[in-house]
């Protein structure tokens, strides 16, 4: 590593010396090209002078060489030297490289003045992506940074945050690195801020500001200012021997042994400058290594663990027990997304002990009494489970379709107990009957073809022949829609109700040995209702697991006006998982019902065609589909 570093060196100093030697090399050449001109350029010099001026020393080779020089006012070099046998053009160069001065040229005149090196452009890295994430719900800052400027990452932390950040001029192009990950927005900034050298405070009025890192100077009276020193814990014979600490900048460095809380807090506090007053005593003894460490941060590693915490009023610290009235806090949590019904039931055992915790209905909060570490904890803690729980709308059809024919027909003929009248409907249906003289009419005008001779039925004869095709088809479309929280159930019932009457009769023995009977009526619901149950899940890809339960019922005819009505119950249960906004069938529920019956003579009703002649035929067929679709969409509030 040490000869790599060598390396750069040199490498850095050759680049330095190839740049000067071209500047000189152009320099000699512009005299070279003067000097075709006015020849004094290259004509000999013998000039020896103790401590003149830079204009001075010029203006008399100028005057002695015929040449036209000027040399700037504000130069202020003093020029001792003697020169023999040399040319003007050589004395030029050895002063533009003594003095570091530049000669500029308009025409036949040369101008002296101090060299000014070209500034050199800062390359900008173009389109680069800052790397950083801001969380507003619970205030957590993430970066990833290596090798971007503080400017940059300023900018867009404030234009995430709308926190305003602001640094000097000359740290905006201070090159930053660091990582950090879902952490509460104040430490983050500070974690970056030491990472780098840097040291950022809050101001009154919400402003950030990053500032260079001023050098703490060192103590006369003690070592501490020395970085390779440390100062020596335990100035009494009972403290254990090799317990230090350095302080540097304001941190805290500290490798303690065993020993007592309450002298490593006075040590440090003594020697930071540090006010404190004690509620109770600071009793057992602690092992601390930590690096860098704030007094804040060190107080807070120290107290971990033990019944001892501290509080800050003013410049002053309080130490003691963390029950004592002086060091106890008392806080308002709001909640801003969630609500806090059950909350308590979710806090670990761990993050209670020590906090007296109260739910705040009318605030949304919680009212938490306790030490002002186990109450940060804790609301670090709510403000990771206090985000936005997303909204699920789901949209639910309902398709439910019925397909029914029914095809009767056929040929029935007897003898009365009185003539028949003549009477029916030819359309939409047949049913016609005829009587006997209706009956004979006809087999006259059949007789009348002379082929086949029939005879006259008797006057009670009658004929009826019906035919009949019945066609329904019912189209039953629901579109329930329902909304609900990620994790609570939706329902959703659509039901009717119908009354049926139910009579009870009552044997009542008399005192005559006679029976009485008491009637008693009373109408009673049937209810046929379409449920629907629906308990979604979102996953962090937007992926909606559902528990789907759906219960549909409908009536059917009733075998008598008393009676109560038939119904269909139809149940469906189903576990899927569907994307956001992604419409899911869940398959249907048919049922198919074919239904043939039929009378007639015996034998003759079984052939195809004389059994519709000589029979009454009846085929009904219906068909019942149930299909359900579900869309659920995430809306975020």
């Amino acid at each position: 590593m040490k000869t790599k570093l060598i390396y750069i060196v040199l490498l850095c100093s050759l680049f330095t010396f190839v740049n000067a030697q071209d500047r000189f090399d152009l320099l000699d050449e512009k005299l070279n090209q003067l000097g075709k001109t006015y020849p004094g350029i290259n004509d000999k010099v013998e000039l020896s002078v103790t401590g003149a001026s830079i204009q001075d020393f010029v203006r008399a080779i100028g005057t002695s060489n015929n040449l036209n020089v000027t040399v700037d006012p504000t130069l202020d070099v003093k020029v001792s030297n003697s020169f023999k046998n040399v040319t003007a053009k050589e004395v030029f160069l050895f002063l533009c490289k003594r003095y570091d001065l530049d000669i500029g040229f308009v025409g036949p005149i040369m101008t002296f003045a101090k060299y000014v090196p070209p500034v050199t452009p800062v390359k900008v890295v173009a389109g680069k992506k800052i790397n950083v994430k801001y969380e507003p719900t619970a205030n957590l800052l993430s970066y990833d940074l290596t090798g971007d400027t503080l400017g940059s990452v300023a900018k867009e932390i404030t234009k995430q945050s709308g926190k305003n950040i602001i640094y000097s001029p000359d740290l905006s192009n201070k090159v930053i690195n660091g990582f950090m990950q879902n952490a509460p927005f104040n430490n983050a900034l500070e974690k970056l801020a030491f990472a780098n050298d840097l040291k950022v405070t809050l101001t009154p009025d919400e402003f950030y500001i990053f500032e260079k890192k001023q050098a703490v100077a060192a103590d006369p009276k003690n070592n501490n200012g020395n970085p390779n020193n440390f100062g020596n814990l335990g100035q009494n014979n009972n403290a254990p021997k090799n317990n230090n600490f350095l302080i540097k900048d304001g941190l805290i460095t500290a490798d303690a042994q065993n020993i007592p809380i309450s002298e490593l807090v006075n040590a440090i506090s003594k020697d930071l400058g540090k006010n404190y007053f004690l509620f109770s005593e600071l009793k057992g003894n602690a092992t601390v290594k930590i690096t860098d460490a704030t007094y804040d941060d060190f107080l807070k590693y120290l107290f971990n663990g033990t019944d001892f915490t501290f509080k800050k009023e003013g410049e002053i610290y309080l130490f003691g027990d963390r029950n004592l009235e002086g060091l106890r806090q008392s806080k308002l949590i709001t909640l801003k997304n969630r609500t806090v019904e059950k909350l308590l039931e979710f806090i670990p055992a761990e993050l209670k002990k020590g906090v007296d915790i109260k739910t705040f209905d009318d605030l949304n909060g919680l009212i938490v009494s306790g030490s002002q570490p186990r109450i940060n904890e804790l609301e670090a803690f709510l403000r990771q489970l206090d985000l936005v729980v997303p909204l699920v709308h789901i949209e639910v059809i309902i398709a439910d379709v019925r397909k029914s024919n029914t095809l009767s027909a056929g040929i029935s003929a007897g003898l009365g107990n009185k003539p028949a009248v003549t009477g029916g409907t030819l359309v939409p249906q047949v049913d016609l009957s005829l009587n006997a003289t209706s009956i004979n009419n006809l087999i006259s005008g059949i007789n009348g073809l002379g082929v086949i001779n029939l005879g006259n039925v008797t006057p009670n004869f009658y004929l009826t022949i019906q035919a009949l095709e019945q066609q329904g088809i019912l189209k039953v479309r629901s579109t329930p829609a329902m909304a609900t929280l990620n994790g609570h159930e939706a329902k959703l019932s659509i039901g009717k109700t119908e009354y049926y009457l139910e009579v009870q009769n009552n044997v009542i023995n008399g005192a005559n040995a006679t029976n009485n009977i008491l009637q008693s009526q009373q109408y009673k619901p049937v209810n046929a209702d379409l449920s629907v149950t629906i308990d979604p899940q979102v996953s962090g890809d937007e992926q909606i697991t559902m528990t789907i339960n759906v219960k549909q019922s409908t009536f059917t005819e009733r075998i008598s006006s008393t009676a109560p009505p038939g119904s269909i119950n139809r149940d469906f249960s189903s576990l899927i998982r569907v994307k956001n906004g992604e419409m899911v069938m869940l398959g249907g529920l048919e049922e198919n019902t074919t239904t043939h019956s039929g009378k007639g003579l015996p034998g003759i009703s079984r052939i195809p065609v004389l059994r519709w002649i000589f029979g009454n035929r009846t085929k009904t067929k219906s068909e019942n589909k149930l299909t359900i679709f579900i869309k659920p969409t995430i809306i975020y509030g």
